[in-house]
């Protein structure tokens, strides 16, 4: 485990590392000092060999994250010192950057960056007792973590619109349906659901894994014939890698 976090944990474990929003008293809020501590640990993960797949989670009953804490986002010195403070600590680009697959396993309230952050994962399982929201235009703002970008990319334009004009919440079983999560169990089954599935991920290549991850993500951004070639040319770089070794 690494030590000094006061926001987040951070363990590691046969080749699984863990990431735990720790904040249970204001339902996981995502302050500054909880990015600061994103940033330092996904920079581990995405340096340390030794990770191969990586679970998402929030620490106590009620809530995987409620979003920002608006008390410290809301009350920057000035729009430019805060445009500043986010690149220089640019938690979502890091995120995306990562080729190791990120699972997240939500429960309680999903809402504002708590789902900006799933989103930025590539499987997410609920509990059944998860709810999902951006509630940002509420507030007269936009989504500030890629909200906007990330989620019709997953569900869908229309839908995207929905949940963000109307301000509803949606219950697990709606994400499921509108595929914004992969999979719904009960409480008790979340986190060993989301070991089991690490579990398959390691069992296979980390090189064709890795690889499939950029395939896909990347691919979603191309133009059919050009996702094809990227396939074809990591497909060949997978198979010298593979004879080389």
């Amino acid at each position: 485990m690494m030590a000094g976090f006061e926001t987040i944990r951070y363990e590691k474990q046969d080749g699984t590392a863990q990431i735990t929003l720790n904040r249970p008293h204001v339902l996981n809020a995502y302050n500054i000092k909880m990015r600061d501590e994103l940033y330092e640990a996904l920079g581990a993960i995405k340096d340390d060999p030794e990770v191969r797949v990586v679970i998402l989670k929030g620490a106590g009953e009620k809530a995987f994250c409620a979003g920002a804490d608006l008390t410290e986002f809301l009350t920057a010195p000035s729009p430019v010192i805060a445009r500043q403070a986010r690149f220089e600590r640019d938690v979502w680009g890091l995120f995306l950057s990562i080729e190791k697959p990120f699972i997240a396993a939500v429960h309680g309230f999903v809402l504002g960056s708590g789902l900006e952050m799933a989103l930025c994962c590539d499987i997410r399982l609920a509990s059944d007792d998860a709810r999902f929201g951006l509630p940002e235009p509420g507030l007269g703002i936009i989504p500030a973590a890629g909200g906007s970008q990330t989620l019709p990319r997953v569900i869908g334009g229309a839908a995207a619109l929905d949940m963000l004009l109307s301000g509803r919440w949606l219950t697990a079983a709606e994400a499921l349906k509108m595929k914004l999560v992969n999979r719904v169990v009960a409480c008790a089954d979340l986190l060993p659901e989301a070991e089991e599935m690490a579990k398959k991920i390691k069992s296979h290549n980390p090189l064709a894994v890795s690889c499939i991850k950029r395939a896909v993500t990347q691919g979603l951004d191309l133009t059919l014939p050009e996702g094809l070639e990227l396939e074809a040319r990591l497909g060949s770089q997978l198979t010298a890698t593979n004879k080389s070794s």
